[in-house]
């Protein structure tokens, strides 16, 4: 009951400053309303973590959310208009050799994937396709956060290699 009493303090604490903050930048009152209760979301979600200063951590955390928002909203806008050249270019996306073709390079990544050695692959999975963080990943594994990116760039390269290699 008093941990439901903290989360609603803390929301009605902060959600005034994260709304102003992102109806500033992004000037739709819903897209604001949204990133507040996501970002809220998550802060209660790490609200146990000692923090020295809350306000800078809150905001960074608000400014990281607006990057992946403009990030997604690139890549959906990238895909928007490469779908409407393939339109116009009279490119079926389901063409059924597209998509053998897409399947076969899927296998070749499949295969790159598993001849990684098993840490790196491993790293590499909760990096790029769990989207944990590599810090996270670090304290994980033991390691430091130079090994996790270490890992990483291994994997791509040779990911890449590969890739590039298949017929």
């Amino acid at each position: 009951m008093q941990r439901a009493r903290d989360q609603l303090d803390f929301g009605r604490r902060w959600r005034p400053a994260l709304l102003a903050y992102f109806l500033r930048r992004v000037r739709d009152h819903a897209e604001a309303e949204d990133l507040t209760h996501e970002l809220i979301a998550k802060l209660l979600k790490h609200r146990d973590d000692d923090l020295t200063s809350p306000e800078a951590y809150i905001f960074q955390m608000a400014s990281n959310l607006l990057a992946d928002r403009a990030r997604r909203l690139k890549v959906r806008a990238h895909y928007r208009e490469l779908v409407s050249r393939t339109e116009e270019l009279g490119i079926d996306p389901l063409d059924p050799f597209r998509i053998t073709a897409g399947r076969g390079e899927l296998s070749v990544l499949e295969n790159a994937l598993a001849a990684l050695p098993e840490r790196t692959r491993t790293i590499f999975i909760l990096y790029r396709l769990e989207n944990l963080g590599q810090d996270k990943i670090a304290e994980t594994f033991g390691i430091s956060v130079s090994a996790v990116k270490k890992h990483v760039a291994r994997a791509m390269a040779s990911l890449m290699k590969e890739m590039r290699s298949a017929p």
